[in-house]
């Protein structure tokens, strides 16, 4: 067994999304680069929650950014934590800040942005964005690449 495999409850085994963020185990590993800076993303193309008006399901595409310190989020439980919302009633920005939030308090990065981009709903996209600290100067932040809303025209 490696220290990585006593870090962590998920990884390498079966395992299902929470019921609700709230619920979810987000963990997370040593950085093994930890005295260099550097830009890690993921890229959430499907993200989904549920309208807390309606209850009809809402769609993003997430792109989260961080500069981290000593610890990375583990993929996994990331993933899992993301498929939890898919039955969370919540407003775009409460969850796009909540998740922000909940990961600036797991990892204490040196940097964090999330967007969340929202498809339109009642006929308007509404884009969320959340930062901690100003943007690293030294590091390389390319563009999100998720195309402004343009309808049909």
């Amino acid at each position: 067994m490696t220290n990585l495999s006593l870090q962590v409850t998920q990884l390498g085994r079966e395992t299902k999304a929470a019921e609700s963020p709230e619920l979810a185990v987000l963990e997370r590993v040593p950085n093994p680069q930890a005295d260099t800076d550097y830009v890690a993303r993921f890229t959430v193309p499907e993200f989904t929650s549920l309208c807390p008006v309606t209850g009809q399901p809402d769609f993003a595409h997430l792109v989260i950014d961080y500069v981290p310190g000593d610890w990375l989020v583990e993929s996994k439980s990331l993933k899992l934590y993301l498929a939890s919302f898919r039955n969370h009633w919540a407003f775009h920005e409460d969850c796009t800040v909540s998740i922000g939030r909940r990961l600036v308090s797991l990892l204490e990065p040196r940097w964090l942005r999330i967007g969340g981009y929202w498809y339109p709903h009642g006929g308007i996209p509404i884009d969320v964005f959340w930062q901690i600290g100003a943007t690293p100067q030294h590091v390389w932040l390319p563009d999100t690449g998720v195309p402004k809303y343009r309808g049909r025209g």
